[in-house]
């Protein structure tokens, strides 16, 4: 690789997806810097992105394949990658002509590296015709199908346009930690005289900076949006031309506000109180352009679905869904305007079986423990690190019954550490993606900056030297255009109307800085197509808020993002993690009082799913029944989540009842 700047984008699985400058010498990166031509980022970058150099070169990086012999044992042998690629192809063969199909084998991938290129993966098992895959999104299903039943597609605004708002409403997202660079944008508004509030279970950071915090109790925003909404009506400040005209379902909507809602209900489910309510009404009924921000926490309970739906109706009665500089925010799914050619690669047709055969990401391993002619035997994992789902126990006892665990990775994860085979994967740094974000509306590219680290190849990579394997053992085996090129994926996706899309002339412009999407096609959605949510009555005369008529000793567990991390990544590197203390627990005063915990000192929370042990902290702010842990991969919490057996949903993160106990050494 030539000596100079490069640039990249940040793949990870955040609302930034910035812009990098890569800064090369003598084929090493040396430094990393934010590109100034990105519109989101604007030249910034977050403490993560900043250490990348470190991420890069961390000597815990994996450097070969790895084979472990008996799984789970520890003892790990350097393989070639051919060795590597026989194993793996041999065994895909074997279940092929044991069970006539490939719906033995299958994959778990997520999100932890995004790029159209990253799709590879998925093409590569497409390739082979039907296996095992999975569906669905365990973060964010639940709040795209509100959004969808309420605008009929996808929809959330620019957020640039955030800096002219005069009033910002943030319901369970918290910024400060999670999305850096809109702060710039809220702060831009703020200095003009806008007022910030934030409603949240916690008192987070975000919070501290806000001109009004509402402290609500966990999955009761639905009556909260609904109450402000009753009081807002009542006041006659709502926008009836437009909830006449250009919406569905305002009768029902407004008999339900006015003859089966009360005030009192919303104030006892809610945990807010009357004067805090008809302060945000009046803010809301008086003031425009409004900016509704409706973050992922919201969603992440079985009442999700409906708050997502009635804040988004809250925002539709104040007028401000479609108000320059106000609107409504969540995420978008662009990347579906794409080709996704590697995603949508065709397979070869199977006589007997219509296509692949699929399994709930949200609960994965439950649902493929139960798969039967033929059972899943082969399970390649991506871009996910399995600690981060929950049932561990169903993970375990689905791992002791695999016969090939495969696991594509940067460092030895949990998973990984459970796995028979464990491949060195690239940085974004070592190869070629073209990258679209989930909250903006910027386009950029990824190019390849350095060498590969050792012997890591990327997922692309990969796909086409397994499938030359697979095919010299069985030839026709799989039909991945194994010979195309990164370049050649990169220009597929770049189609006449992409690039008309965002203003691009050749595929050289894209090399020069990134593009956002046309305004007005993020804006040209069916605005007389609005449906206003329709609260179900019998679901509403059930309590929504169970902390006061639970037991004494039943808390909530609230798992947010950190700072430093993304679910498990990042957390080997030590400019980001100056220790490796155990998990910080946060409680309540009164929740430590009832269980005589002292600040620092060692506690256990627990529940049938299984347990954790961390250092105590004593949070004044956080109500009695919450406790409080970040997301991390060397103490995992999720194991603590119990999860619906619904379908169309996120997992319920949010919704897991825990207790809480001082830890005893003799527990060990």
């Amino acid at each position: 690789m030539k000596d100079g700047i490069y640039r990249n984008t940040c793949p990870r699985n955040c609302y930034g997806t910035c812009g990098i400058l890569s800064h090369v010498k003598n084929g090493k990166l040396i430094k990393v810097t934010g590109d100034p031509e990105h519109g989101y980022s604007k030249g910034s970058l977050c403490a993560k992105g900043y250490a990348f150099t470190q991420y890069v070169y961390s000597p815990d990086r994996i450097k070969y394949p790895m084979l472990q012999s008996p799984r789970g044992s520890g003892k790990w042998k350097r393989i070639s990658w051919d060795e590597a690629y026989t194993i793996i192809a041999s065994k895909m063969i074997d279940l092929n002509q044991r069970y006539g199909s490939n719906l033995a084998s299958g994959y778990n991938k997520f999100s932890g590296n995004l790029g159209l290129l990253h799709y590879a993966t998925e093409g590569m098992f497409n390739s082979i015709g039907p296996h095992t895959k999975p569906i669905g999104n365990p973060c964010a299903l639940t709040g795209k199908l509100a959004m969808n039943r309420s605008f009929g597609e996808s929809f959330s605004s620019v957020p640039e346009d955030m800096a002219g708002s005069k009033l910002i409403v943030l319901w369970g997202a918290n910024p400060a930690v999670t999305n850096v660079h809109q702060m710039k944008f809220i702060k831009e508004a703020r200095s003009k005289g806008a007022k910030l509030v934030v409603i949240d279970p916690i008192f987070t950071q975000t919070a501290k900076k806000a001109d009004l915090y509402i402290q609500i109790h966990p999955g009761t925003d639905r009556l909260l949006a609904l109450g402000i909404a009753k009081l807002v009506i009542e006041k006659q400040q709502h926008s009836l031309e437009f909830l006449e005209e250009q919406t569905s379902g305002w009768m029902e909507y407004k008999e339900y506000l006015e003859n089966q809602l009360t005030m009192d209900e919303v104030c006892k489910q809610t945990g807010v109180e009357i004067e805090a309510l008809k302060e945000l009404s009046e803010l809301y009924g008086t003031i425009k352009p409004v900016a509704t921000w409706a973050g992922l926490g919201v969603q992440r309970n079985s009442h999700g679905s409906e708050s997502i739906s009635a804040i988004n109706s809250l925002a539709a009665v104040t007028g401000n869904l479609f108000l320059p500089n106000g609107g409504l925010y969540f995420m978008h799914f662009d990347v579906d305007d794409f080709p996704c050619a590697l995603l949508n690669h065709k397979g070869p047709e199977h006589p007997m079986i219509p296509g692949p055969r699929e399994v709930d990401i949200s609960d994965y391993a439950s649902s493929a423990l139960q798969l039967s002619e033929p059972p899943l035997s082969l399970l390649w994992i991506a871009s996910r690190n399995i600690t981060q789902d929950h049932n561990l126990k169903a993970w375990v006892e689905l791992f002791q019954k695999l016969e090939l665990i495969v696991t594509v990775d940067l460092y030895m994860t949990k998973t990984a550490e459970k796995s028979d085979i464990v491949l060195p994967a690239a940085t974004h740094f070592e190869e070629e993606d073209l990258n679209v974000g989930y909250w903006h509306y910027w386009l950029s590219i990824n190019q390849k900056a350095i060498p590969p680290y050792y012997e890591a190849k990327s997922d692309l990579q990969i796909a086409r030297e397994l499938t030359r394997k697979l095919n010299e053992l069985s030839p026709g085996f799989s039909n991945f255009p194994a010979d195309k090129e990164p370049i050649d994926w990169i220009k597929e996706e770049l189609t006449p109307e992409i690039m008309a899309l965002y203003s691009l002339t050749t595929y050289e412009d894209i090399l020069k800085r990134p593009y956002q999407k046309g305004i007005q096609k993020v804006l040209s959605h069916d605005k007389k197509n609005f449906r206003l949510f329709s609260p179900d009555g019998k679901k509403s005369e059930v309590s929504l808020y169970q902390g006061d008529s639970s037991g004494v000793d039943e808390y909530k567990l609230i798992t947010p993002q950190s700072l430093l991390k993304i679910h498990s990544q990042y957390e080997s590197l030590n400019w980001l993690n100056r220790t490796q203390d155990e998990s910080c627990i946060e409680l309540s005063t009164e929740a430590a009082q009832l269980n005589d915990i002292n600040d620092q000192e060692k506690i256990e929370v627990y529940n049938d799913q299984g347990q954790i042990v961390g250092v105590a902290k004593i949070n004044p702010h956080l109500p009695k029944n919450i406790i409080l842990t970040h997301q991390a991969g060397n103490n995992p919490i999720n194991q603590l989540i119990i999860q619906q057996n619904e379908e169309d949903v996120s997992t319920y993160f949010y919704d897991s009842i825990v207790y809480i106990k001082k830890w005893r050494e003799s527990h060990v």
